[in-house]
């Protein structure tokens, strides 16, 4: 669907939950009042939903969380997501904790990609950002066991200033793997308004003081909005989310849905539709589909992130679908 400054929305971020094993400190450190189970769409509301989204053009979907890998019957869902017909592309983003114990099941329910969270490879630092009591993933055993089964495989890191001296060595995964390792700015969301975050521009300089002939390429290499570079001794790519310091706004293409069932049109805005209540009054498809063309039509042209005292978004990133 072509929204109303003529961008084609064609990808939709779908959030399962918004309970997560982990408390990132830039995300959730102190927990959240977690939503009622019945508060949450159940998987059955949310293919209703999808299959309403793919007659208005949009075929590619992202399963977020929280991390989603903690609801069960996750699997499943994708299994029954990836099998609806227009559905091209199903992908997920985990903090890898459960992957591996699920990755044969997710690759047999037709998964095609995941990204990885993952902002150091200290495991002294790992338990103090994210308060886990497990063990780290190995994120490059992980990624490769991903790649091994065909999944298409991105490592995402957020910037942190705290974390400053180990970029790096997280982009020199991609010497090893064929990988795209992507730095994500810090947005202004939640507590991470609060957190000291790092440009994109600091890290560019950076790397290509490791790899001198790094260079940008044009070749579209998913979804969403980061931009790739390259190098001759990569064998994967690296990749810059730039939401501060570099707005893509102009070629956004899409649209999230809440695990509590709203539709948002930008991270930046607290509107959009509440699809819950409308499904949960017995309202036809039309109906439906009247509300989620209002709220691609109403996407606004861009978003605030760089004054965040024009902000709207009052919810956290877990709760929206990172």
């Amino acid at each position: 669907m072509i929204d109303s400054h003529n961008r084609n929305i064609d990808y939709m971020r779908i959030s399962i939950t918004d309970r997560c094993n982990l408390r990132c400190t830039y995300c959730m450190p102190h927990g959240i009042k977690l939503a009622e189970h019945s508060e949450i769409l159940s998987y059955e509301e949310i293919l209703r939903i999808c299959n309403l989204a793919v007659s208005l053009g949009i075929h590619k979907f992202k399963i977020t969380g929280g991390e989603p890998l903690v609801r069960k019957g996750c699997v499943d869902f994708i299994a029954r997501l990836k099998a609806m017909p227009g559905a091209e592309q199903v992908t997920l983003t985990t903090n890898g904790t459960l992957l591996e114990e699920q990755i044969s099941d997710l690759c047999s329910a037709g998964l095609d990609g995941v990204n990885i969270s993952m902002d150091t490879l200290r495991p002294e630092r790992y338990r103090s950002l994210t308060a886990y009591a497990g063990e780290m993933p190995d994120i490059e055993r992980l990624s490769a066991l991903c790649i091994e089964k065909g999944l298409r495989t991105k490592i995402n890191t957020v910037l942190l200033s705290e974390l400053e001296d180990e970029l790096v060595d997280i982009a020199s995964i991609a010497e090893r793997l064929p990988v795209d390792v992507r730095f994500i700015e810090l947005m202004p969301i939640g507590v991470g308004k609060s957190v000291d975050g790092i440009s994109a521009q600091i890290v560019k300089e950076r790397l290509s003081a490791r790899w001198p002939d790094l260079h940008h390429v044009s070749k579209n290499r998913g979804n969403g909005p980061a931009e790739y570079f390259h190098a001759q001794e990569l064998i994967g790519y690296i990749g810059f989310i730039s939401a501060m310091s570099g707005k893509f706004c102009d070629g956004c293409n899409r649209i999230r849905l809440t695990g509590m069932g709203q539709l948002r049109n930008c991270l930046c805005y607290d509107y959009g539709v509440d699809l819950r209540d409308t499904l949960r009054s017995g309202a036809s498809d039309s109906e439906l589909l009247s509300q989620m063309e209002a709220c691609i039509l109403s996407k606004p042209k861009a978003h605030t992130f760089s004054h965040p005292e024009q902000m709207k978004e009052t919810i956290t990133m877990n709760q929206i679908g990172g």
